[in-house]
């Protein structure tokens, strides 16, 4: 029974989330949504939205996304992905590269949504705040496309964004996102995942799952002191 309740600790621990794995930045509501670019700073950090302890270079800006009744950048999702996530995308107007900062550090892997019809960028995940420590992942993103006609009637040469993600071990503290300044728009950042936009199980569901598991062990083991 004790190996049993071992293999259940085990199976709760691994499905459990660790710190921020399943987190989406959306960049939803972050200041007025009519005005183009506000400075994302602390939003996830106290500053406003979630508290994630998650916090931005001085540079990276939450953009408004263009919707078939609002133009308000030259950048749109489309109409395509979650629904709640059509608003806003983060982007950069100076320097080659902008910051995210989580102190608390994520594991296993990254992801996100991304435009750059114009000239490519790259991602990079390191070890310590503000690229500092060793550089546990770097991706490359090609050239998406000109979205006047992959997205008619948006009005947006930044659009469709296209899913990236990278897989890396040890701990991340940051995230280098690169390419030419205002010629590259980011969505949807998600943390544990390479695959963007994704969620995990509610605790209250892996809490069902392992007392579930502790029943059907508790059964076993009273069919096999029966026979």
């Amino acid at each position: 029974m004790k190996q049993m309740l071992k293999l259940v600790g085990a199976a709760i621990a691994l499905a459990l989330p660790s710190v921020a794995v399943g987190q989406v930045l959306k960049f939803e509501g972050i200041g007025n949504p009519a005005v183009q670019t506000v400075p994302i700073a602390d939003f996830y950090n106290g500053g406003g939205g979630p508290n994630y302890g998650i916090s931005f270079s001085d540079n990276a800006l939450r953009l408004c996304l263009n919707t078939l009744t609002n133009f308000c950048s030259n950048t749109s999702r489309g109409g395509v992905g979650d629904p709640t996530s059509q608003l806003g995308g983060l982007v950069f107007f100076s320097g080659p590269s902008t910051f995210m900062n989580m102190s608390s550090g994520f594991t296993t892997g990254f992801s996100l949504f991304y435009s750059a019809p114009f000239f490519p960028g790259s991602l990079k995940v390191f070890s310590d705040i503000n690229g500092g420590g060793d550089e546990l992942a770097s991706l490359n993103l090609p050239l998406t496309g000109n979205g006047t006609s992959l997205c008619p009637g948006y009005n947006a040469n930044y659009c469709t964004f296209f899913p990236v993600g990278v897989g890396f071990t040890g701990t991340g503290k940051s995230i280098e996102f690169a390419g030419v300044a205002n010629y590259i728009v980011f969505d949807d950042v998600t943390f544990g995942n390479v695959i963007p936009g994704t969620t995990v199980p509610e605790p209250a569901s892996m809490m069902l799952l392992g007392t579930g598991l502790v029943g059907v062990f508790g059964a076993a083991r009273r069919r096999r002191n029966s026979a």
